[in-house]
């Protein structure tokens, strides 16, 4: 199993049924990624690299946008890819005040299709890669590298200005701009963070987007109140399965002397430091306590296997090894932590932190508990917690939700306190993926939810077919390299 703390973000022919007219132009499109249908020569002088005189035309048309800056473009058959700066305001209600340079990259099929907006709430990668619903509706992809996260940050940076109102407004106002190229529907997704930041943009702009789908996306009401979390793991997965983790977790803390002997050693050879959490002695602590929530969120029942069934008996090498296997050693270093210093901060003013407890370990071997995000933040930066900022977004969801979809997984510890729907709510959906974990999708729901997600998904982008069938499904083919399906990489106090 790969590292669970060292990732980030980590989550085309037609096959669905079709009108002859949007038969004819997706055909097309494929081949080209042009703005509208080519002859068979066009066609034929492009497949498989889609660069014509009409397709560059996109890229003259993205830069015509004002602020908008070309930083590279990559070549994928039937697409073409751009990576680009956007310039921003660092504070949108004073535009006046200084700008900065966000980084965007656009998946671009063809301007007459639907356009997915994705972000996974962190950097934003530069490898071609299309989302689950962006493969449904057959459509392009903007993506967006979320404020603050390097090198989309001010410089200097003023922390104040890092909440989820601003970077709403970022999404905005990069949508009201890239509306007048792609015209058809748009619909925002995101994972973990990033389905937290496609809500927080509907509740702010509610008019802007067709649909939202919201994949395993947190939502911390009440940050003191944490119990559903507690309650979650004495029923996830089986008892035999929760025992091992328990252990194994149980031990790592028995052993603490000898296993931090190990981990000085470690760091040492890497260069690793501690300043920002406070010692290693912490930062030890910290990367245990993640082992059994990290487990649930990127493994799966199948993969208890993997655990040492005896810990008490187990080497001391097989206990560092899974914990660092499932936590990360590297994490809670200074050097791990900078780079998600700008989530730390926001869980620590708005977004909330899960705090769980370990009633199966004595109290003598637990330090610190669940540190908070204070602790993953330079003492140079200033915070202060905003108590009604979740409980504003999720009273907004429950009585004014329209075309939102939120797609869950069964074994996800973030599920466990999740958006729920009011009666105001109006053709909208939460969903439960049997079995799965972070990386929970549509492609995972049981036949009918998956029927029910795709069919709203599919209307909701304006491609919906004429015919309603039985069975819809997506309109592209999955393609392995273009297709991300693997669960979002992130530490597990990260959403």
């Amino acid at each position: 199993m790969r590292k669970a703390l060292r990732w980030l973000l980590a989550l085309t022919v037609l096959t669905g049924t079709l009108t002859t007219a949007q038969a004819a132009t997706a055909a097309g499109s494929e081949a080209t990624g042009t703005t509208g249908t080519t002859g068979a020569a066009d066609t034929a002088a492009t497949a498989g690299h889609g660069a014509t005189a009409d397709a560059a035309d996109i890229k003259d048309r993205l830069l015509a946008v004002p602020g908008m800056s070309l930083i590279e473009e990559k070549p994928y058959p039937g697409y073409r890819f751009f990576v680009l700066g956007y310039t921003q305001p660092v504070d949108h209600r004073h535009p006046s005040k200084g700008t900065f340079q966000q980084r965007i990259t656009v998946l671009h099929k063809d301007v007459s299709r639907p356009t997915v907006f994705y972000t996974g709430g962190y950097n934003v990668s530069t490898t071609p890669s299309r989302r689950e619903p962006t493969q449904i509706v057959d459509g392009n992809q903007v993506s967006l590298e979320y404020r603050y996260f390097t090198p989309s940050r001010p410089d200097p940076a003023d922390w104040s200005k890092l909440d989820i109102w601003q970077a709403a407004s970022d999404q905005h106002r990069l949508f009201s701009a890239l509306k007048k190229i792609y015209s058809a529907n748009w619909l925002a997704t995101g994972g973990s963070k990033g389905g937290m930041t496609a809500t927080y943009y509907e509740r702010f702009y509610p008019k802007d987007m067709d649909g939202v789908v919201a994949y395993v996306a947190p939502n911390d009401v009440v940050n003191d109140e944490d119990s559903a979390y507690d309650r979650f793991f004495t029923t996830v997965g089986t008892k035999e399965c929760r025992d091992r983790l328990n252990a194994v977790q149980r031990e790592a803390l028995v052993r603490r002397e000898r296993l931090e002997e190990k981990y000085a050693a470690y760091a040492a050879e890497n260069g690793y430091t501690f300043t920002t959490i406070g010692s290693l002695d912490r930062a030890y602590e910290a990367v245990v306590l993640d082992y059994v929530w990290g487990f649930w969120q990127y493994s799966l029942v199948s993969d208890c296997a993997t655990v040492p069934a005896d810990a008490k008996n187990a080497s001391d090498d097989d206990i560092w090894n899974s914990v660092d296997t499932i936590s990360g050693f590297s994490f809670y270093t200074d050097q791990g932590l900078s780079p998600y210093t700008p989530y730390y901060y926001q869980a620590g003013t708005q977004l909330g932190a899960p705090t769980i407890h370990f009633p199966y370990i004595e109290k003598k071997y637990v330090r610190y508990g669940y540190q908070p995000p204070r602790n993953f933040v330079p003492r140079s930066i200033p915070m202060r917690f905003q108590p009604l900022a979740m409980r504003d977004v999720d009273t907004w969801v429950r009585h004014n939700a329209r075309h939102m979809m939120f797609v869950y997984g069964q074994n996800d510890p973030w599920g466990a306190e999740r958006f729920r729907l009011g009666k105001g709510a109006k053709d909208s959906y939460v969903l439960t993926a049997p079995g799965m974990n972070h990386g929970a999708n549509v492609a995972g729901l049981t036949a009918d939810e998956k029927t029910l997600a795709t069919a709203r998904i599919l209307d909701w982008a304006g491609v919906a077919p004429a015919t309603p069938t039985a069975q819809p499904k997506p309109l592209a083919k999955f393609d392995a390299k273009l297709d991300v399906r693997d669960v979002e990489r992130e530490p597990t106090l990260r959403h």
